[in-house]
């Protein structure tokens, strides 16, 4: 097992938050779109 400082500790979290936030992102944007899509289809 690696030990790390808390330091790196802190950034290691900070960037699989920021990497959860644009997957979280991305996600919505797609669910938004095929809703889009097929409420255009309905049309």
């Amino acid at each position: 097992m690696i030990d790390y400082t808390p330091e790196q500790q802190a950034e290691i979290r900070r960037k699989q938050k920021s990497r959860a936030v644009v997957t979280a992102v991305i996600l919505g944007g797609l669910v938004i779109l095929f809703y889009a899509i097929s409420i255009a289809k309905m049309l």
